[in-house]
């Protein structure tokens, strides 16, 4: 495994704002997780060393934000805290040597002749984060300090001092925290080392300023529109003296789980033991490798509770685990993204295929597929799932019910046998055919099939499709009527129940007739001789004529580059060069020419600012894999399409050494893709271009 990991030396952080722009990400598989950058500080107010999730995956808390070192040595005092400050800064990577991220994340620090290893594991399912020490003493004794910088929020906003309100207790090695804003125990455990208490230390101020880290500054979380200025509760510090010449090893435990005081040098052994052996059953591949460890991170378990009538289903389910008294199931799902979103219906069934099929995790792939089929309403399946357990799933979109045959097709693919057919017959058909059902006679947000077997919906200030933002009565880009992803996709959907149907000894008559409509109306509606590519979208006007966009997206590339394709040979290749032509970019494919006079060429500033970039030129990673897919189905996997797919993979191996390591970032800039925007690493953009670096590249080299 040595190829796959992480070696970062000081030339990576030669400044400190340098080290900030790099970080690390650890989850523990219930929507908790851990993150900060190479130099050890905060870039954002996401960062933390545990964010824990109290309902899988929903309800994350932050509270612990980070852990601090200071040592002492003849006197003099080496803290090795790198962070912005309002006004000042710690600049503790000058005594950081290397950071290395081998699946788990460790500093290697040295002040004179004392050096220390720092490394940061979860416990893989738990709400538990450990902190393991290798420390090597020098000539003179040495006092190390440590202190934890305790919160408790929800995930996601900043702490204000007067917020930062809990009961405690020191009980032997165990600090024990009660928050007043939420009902939880916060248990820190050091298995070495006396709780010394902050309040005691010398201050001048009202509050004791050493009770509270205040006015951490993120340079992210600014350069995005927020103010970005955080606090923490720091009540005690840990402290533990080395004599001249003595090694020693010791850990710290921080959880809201019931505290089992379990080795945590055994934890991170775990952690790393079980994501070795992901990477080793996905292949030999390094890069494919390193994209299998990335993919994980998404993979998480959702407490499912079912209402009565639908407690039925839980009987014969793939669960991990199973309360029939509770009427409640522990599935697998997909977050779509960190450091902030949740489970979503398009980005899952988007980046099912890439997270788990490659990877081997077909179990995985059956409970996902089996999940979201208890949650078809109306022939839809949900846009999102809340980051809060009180609140049901939202159901605004047109295309992540059609997704869903593409990723049961792929899941038949990759498996193939009569048990998985059985599965689907018995656990997703009934749900295909719901769908189809109510796509053709119509549903929610005026989706329906028009008379020429086409899909379209959305009208006014809905945003139906993935290009959704809207901002108050702007939308940003309407695509209602008939946009040409969708239909691509309603094509391929009644091609996969064509199969399906044969195979179940079922009539398929009615798909076979309406694919031939569908195919005609496509080709003779959405083809832009002009531009030698398709049209984006079709509006249907008030009078019943239809408008069409002949703005250059990238929706077009998925006509291409799905299972089953409407158009010719000479047609698809027209559409790929196009494509490459106005819409590539090394890091992802942009949403909107350069060459349209609405481009908006970065992404960044103000919210509104960035929402009105985010389909209007934005590169989005995860198109890469359809462009990847499509640009070797229509050179026939040549050598050469082959070997240039390759380095277009390359480059993401490339993004992978920045922003948020091993990790592939949701967007970047139209014009010099380069800087991670929007999530530090993304569901859809890792898995697609695992995927296709899978499915076309690996197998034709």
């Amino acid at each position: 495994m040595e190829q796959t990991k992480y070696i970062l030396g000081r030339s990576e952080f030669r400044t400190l704002e340098e080290g900030l722009e790099k970080e690390w990400l650890l989850t523990n598989g219930i929507g908790g997780l851990a993150n900060r950058t190479i130099v050890g500080g905060g870039n954002r107010m996401h960062g933390c060393y545990l964010t824990a999730s109290l309902n899988p995956p929903a309800d994350r808390w932050l509270v612990l934000a980070n852990v601090w070192e200071r040592v002492e040595i003849e006197g003099k005092e080496y803290d090795m805290a790198a962070q912005t400050y309002m006004g000042y800064k710690k600049e503790g990577q000058k005594y950081l040597n290397r950071f290395e991220l081998d699946i788990l994340p460790s500093y290697h620090y040295q002040v004179r002749d004392f050096t220390m290893k720092k490394t940061i594991s979860m416990e893989y399912g738990k709400n538990t984060v450990v902190v393991c020490y290798e420390m090597e003493n020098g000539m003179d004794e040495t006092t190390l300090s440590i202190t934890p910088l305790f919160d408790c929020r929800p995930y996601g906003i900043t702490s204000e001092v007067a917020e930062l309100s809990f009961e405690q207790k020191v009980e032997g090695q165990v600090l024990t925290l009660y928050p007043k804003a939420q009902d939880i125990e916060i248990s820190f455990f050091a298995s070495e080392g006396e709780f010394v208490d902050r309040s005691t230390f010398p201050t001048s101020m009202a509050v004791p300023t050493h009770v509270i880290e205040g006015n951490e500054f993120y340079i992210i979380d600014n350069r995005t529109g927020f103010l970005g200025v955080d606090n923490h509760y720091t009540p005690y510090d840990v402290k533990i003296t080395l004599a001249p010449m003595e090694k020693k090893k010791f850990y710290l435990t921080c959880t809201v789980e019931e505290l089992s005081r379990r080795d945590g040098f055994e934890i991170a052994k775990e952690y790393k033991s079980r994501m070795e052996r992901i990477m080793k059953q996905t292949g030999e591949d390094w890069f494919q490798q390193r994209l299998a460890w990335a993919a994980d991170a998404f993979i998480v378990q959702r407490k499912i509770s079912l209402p009565e009538e639908k407690r039925y289903k839980i009987k014969d389910c793939s669960a991990d685990r199973i309360d029939e008294e509770e009427g409640a199931v522990y599935l697998k799902t997909v977050l779509a993204g960190y450091p902030w979103f949740m489970d979503w219906g398009r980005d899952t069934m988007i980046a099912l295929q890439g997270l788990t099929l490659p990877t081997k995790r077909f179990l995985d792939t059956r409970q996902i597929l089996e999940s979201f089929s208890w949650f078809i309403k109306d022939g839809m399946l949900p846009n999102v799932f809340p980051n809060s357990s009180k609140d049901v799933p939202i159901y605004n979109t047109i295309d992540a019910a059609l997704w869903y045959f593409y990723s049961v097709y792929k899941y038949l693919e990759y498996t193939g046998g009569e048990e998985d057919y059985k599965f689907v017959e018995e656990k997703i058909y009934s749900g295909l055919e719901e769908i189809i059902a109510y796509y053709k006679k119509g549903t929610n947000f005026g989706i329906h099939m028009d008379e020429d077997g086409l899909i379209a919906g959305g009208s006014d200030m809905d945003q139906l499709t993935w290009m959704d933002v809207k901002v108050g009565d702007w939308v940003v880009t309407p695509r209602h009527g008939k946009p040409v992803e969708i239909n691509a996709l309603w094509y391929n959907a009644l091609c996969v129940m064509e199969t399906l149907a044969v195979k179940f000894g079922k009539d398929a008559g009615e798909y076979k007739v309406l694919q031939t409509k569908v195919k005609q109306s496509f080709v003779d509606k959405f083809w832009n001789e002009e531009l030698q590519c398709l049209y984006d979208c079709i509006e249907i006007l008030p009078d019943g004529t239809e408008q069409y966009d002949g703005k250059i997206r990238p929706n077009q590339i998925w006509a291409v580059s799905l299972p089953f394709t409407m158009l010719d040979e000479e047609k698809n290749k027209k559409i790929v060069q196009t494509v490459y032509k106005h819409l590539y970019t090394p890091y992802g494919i942009r949403t909107l020419s350069p060459d349209d006079p609405e481009y908006k060429k970065e992404y960044i500033g103000k919210l509104i600012d960035r929402d009105g970039a985010y389909h209007m030129g934005t590169s989005w990673g995860y198109i890469s894999g359809g462009f990847i897919t499509a640009y070797c189905k229509v050179h026939n996997h040549n050598k050469e399409a082959v070997a240039k797919a390759k380095e277009m993979c390359m480059y993401f191996a490339d993004h992978m050494k920045d922003g948020c390591l091993n990790g592939i970032a949701e967007i970047f800039d139209g014009d010099f893709s380069c800087t991670s925007r929007g999530c530090y690493t993304q569901a859809w953009s890792v898995a697609e271009v695992l995927r296709a670096y899978s499915e076309d590249i690996l197998p034709y080299l």
